[in-house]
Parts: C-alpha cells; sequence; structure tokens
C-alpha cells in the first residue's frame, strides 16, 4: 500500500452551494490538489454530445468514458480541465451542459468509469474532492467529510450572477427552476443519489462567505490531523 501524501478530504452538496469555491480554497490553504468531480461529467456530456454518441448498452458506455483522458491543470485564473488533450474549461459550464450532465449521471456505465478515475486520481492522498457522491461513494473512508449546503433561492442567486457576469442572458426564474430541476435529479437517481454522509461536517454558506466557510473546513481539517 502506497504512503498517503496527506489527507483524503470529501465536499459534497448541490448545485451552487459553493463546493468549487471552497475546495479550490482549501486546496491551496492546504498545498493539496483540487478534483472537480462535477466537471468530469460535463465532461463526459459535452463528449457525448460532440461525437453524436447515445448509448443503450451500459458496459459498451463504460469501455467509451474509460477511454476517455480527463485531466486538471492548475493555471494562472484557475483549474482548467482537459479531455483528450482537449482544453474545455468554458465549453463546460453553460446551463444546457449542466442538466445534460445531470441526466448522464444517472447511468450506470459513466458512473462507474468515472469513480474508478477518481479513486485513482485520489488514491495517495493528499486531495480535495468536490461532487455529489465523494463521501459516499468514491471516498466513503475519506479522512475528513464535508457537506456544504445552502437554500435554493441563495443558490440560483449566484448562479445568475456568475452567468450575467460571463455575458449570458438569462432569467432569474429560469436559474431557480433550474437548480431546483437539478436537485431533484441529483437527490432522486437511482444510483449515488446526492445525499449527506453521516459522519460528514455539515455548513451552510447560504449567509457565509466563501472565506469564511473556508476557515471553518480550514479549523476542521486542523482539528482532525490534531
Amino acid at each position: 500500500m502506497k504512503k498517503k501524501k496527506g489527507l483524503t478530504i470529501t465536499i459534497d452538496g448541490p448545485s451552487g452551494a459553493g463546493k468549487s469555491t471552497a475546495a479550490k480554497g482549501l486546496a491551496a490553504q492546504l498545498g493539496y490538489v483540487y478534483i472537480d468531480t462535477g466537471a468530469m461529467y460535463r465532461a463526459v456530456a459535452f463528449q457525448a454530445l460532440k461525437a453524436g454518441r447515445e448509448f443503450r448498452d451500459e458496459e459498451a458506455l463504460y469501455r467509451w468514458v474509460s477511454t476517455l483522458r480527463i485531466t486538471f491543470l492548475e493555471a494562472q485564473g484557475g483549474t482548467r480541465i482537459f479531455c483528450n488533450g482537449d482544453d474545455i474549461t468554458q465549453k463546460i459550464r453553460s446551463p444546457e451542459m449542466s442538466l445534460l450532465a445531470s441526466e448522464i449521471s444517472k447511468r450506470r456505465g459513466v458512473r462507474e468509469a468515472l469513480v474508478e478515475m477518481q479513486r485513482e486520481m485520489g488514491e495517495g492522498g493528499g486531495v480535495v474532492l468536490e461532487g455529489r457522491d465523494t463521501g459516499t461513494v468514491v471516498f466513503p473512508n475519506a479522512d475528513i467529510k464535508f457537506y456544504l449546503d445552502a437554500r435554493p433561492e441563495e443558490r440560483a442567486r449566484r448562479r445568475y450572477e456568475e452567468l450575467s457576469g460571463k455575458g449570458v442572458k438569462v432569467q432569474f426564474d429560469e436559474t431557480l427552476e433550474d437548480v431546483v430541476r437539478r436537485d431533484e435529479n441529483d437527490t432522486n437517481r437511482s444510483l449515488s443519489p446526492l445525499r449527506r454522509a453521516e459522519d460528514a461536517i455539515l455548513i451552510d454558506s447560504t449567509h457565509r462567505s466563501a472565506g469564511e466557510v473556508i476557515e471553518e473546513m480550514l479549523r476542521a481539517v486542523q482539528e482532525g490531523a490534531g
């Protein structure tokens, strides 16, 4: 067994709760690797749409997803995600891709292939993974688990401001509907539904800044490691 380079930390929660910002910040503070599992599902959705692939057989889907080379690279301006050598960071961030990723994540072949990739990425420790099932399925024995949540209206506001800031024309009501629909998809799917692990530390970010959330997580990590 490999000697771990550090702790395995997971952050789960619904869309828009601030997981990415918290995970990036916590990883930076600890000098750990940041792994965005949600972006991996978006990458698969993007590649499937791009290639016009439709799989009815789960084994064929598993084999195809397993051929994808998904990697993360820390660069100036943030983390970039590549698939088969192409930078797809911006291409996977549309509301349409978000919903498609939620749908494709229900497929067993996709989940099995990506969970294997995620475990391989994080097996040596020194990682912060964020997503929907990182503490319940991917690393159920993680050293420290967090569940980050916020009210749907607040999560929709954050998403609306993010997209508007990028020049995307969206309506707040539509954004809220997307958030609620995504929650329903994630919590009601049969495979790895979104839920809080029993031993996960719950943090509500509704009225808290990203900095405050990261500070609380850092304190919990320091206490847990001590």
